[in-house]
């Protein structure tokens, strides 16, 4: 039997439900193989519920069958909260299923399945990487116009993520970009030991959107908003358009879709940091 704690009306007439018990049913196998490229199929589910697994871990399941990884795991995530963000992507998709949209779901998969089998100590190296040739430390020298603006919206970031983490960082115009130096690397080397591994797979994914660990902790740090740091990781961009046009639609698809991928990862980052569970009456009829 379902104990629903939660229900949220869907389009299809069906509810998402939030239980703490959940009978076995067979392991759910339709949604096995996706990727995140431009794939859609027919939805084919009617109900998405959660239900508190062994180990107490949350599972997601479609007409209560339980939803898998891409390799076959259980598809199971550390807390109520995060398991609600992920059954809401799937409730939310209508007609077709569109996978290229469900970024948590993704990101969770990413967290199971460790497709490239990566350590912590790696996955902290890779995103580490991205501070050399981090996006607001590389300046240009012209047009005038350029310089000041980098100057007068990325400094105060840079200021900032120095201050707060008492590290030197600094800029350059130089193609070799500016020296970073090996206890600045330090620093932030034991910063990111201190994620969990599902928070770390989400916080490099901000990091690759963003091509800044800059702007990246700046937003999971609530400095900045998932809109400015977008905006200041395509400054010279938005410079260039406003100097010399843009095709609309195609900016604002870029520009949407940015936003979309970094403000998932930063919840990702941050519901895989909830250790509380959702609090029963939020949501309730």
């Amino acid at each position: 039997m379902f104990r629903s704690v939660i229900r949220l009306q869907s389009r299809f007439g069906g509810v998402i439900s939030f239980c703490k018990v959940c009978p076995r049913h067979e392991l759910f196998r339709g949604a096995l193989k996706y990727s995140t490229a431009s794939t859609e199929r027919k939805r084919f589910y009617q109900d998405v519920s959660i239900s508190q697994g062994e180990g107490g871990l949350y599972e997601v399941n479609l007409d209560r069958r339980k939803l898998k990884t891409p390799s076959g795991k259980l598809f199971t995530v550390p807390n109520e909260a995060l398991a609600i963000a992920v059954a809401t992507e799937w409730d939310a998709q209508k007609d077709s299923i569109k996978f290229y949209t469900m970024h948590l779901t993704t990101l969770c998969n990413t967290a199971l399945d460790n497709p490239t089998q990566r350590s912590k100590e790696q996955m902290i190296s890779a995103a580490l990487k991205f501070l050399e040739t981090d996006t607001i430390c590389y300046r240009v020298d012209e047009p005038p116009g350029l310089v000041e603006l980098q100057k007068n919206e990325w400094d105060p970031v840079l200021h900032w993520i120095e201050s707060r983490y008492d590290v030197a960082i600094g800029s350059s115009s130089s193609i070799l970009g500016p020296e970073i130096p090996e206890g600045t690397k330090e620093t932030f080397r034991q910063h990111l030991d201190s994620y969990s591994l599902w928070s770390l797979t989400g916080l490099e994914f901000v990091i690759t959107q963003l091509k800044s660990v800059v702007l990246s902790l700046g937003m999971i740090d609530r400095h900045l908003s998932v809109e400015q740091a977008v905006l200041l990781s395509r400054l010279e961009e938005e410079y260039q358009i406003r100097r010399w046009g843009n095709v609309e639609w195609a900016h604002d698809y870029d520009m949407y879709e940015l936003r979309a991928r970094t403000a998932a990862g930063a919840l990702f980052v941050h519901l895989s940091s909830e250790s509380s569970t959702v609090k029963h009456k939020l949501m309730q009829d």
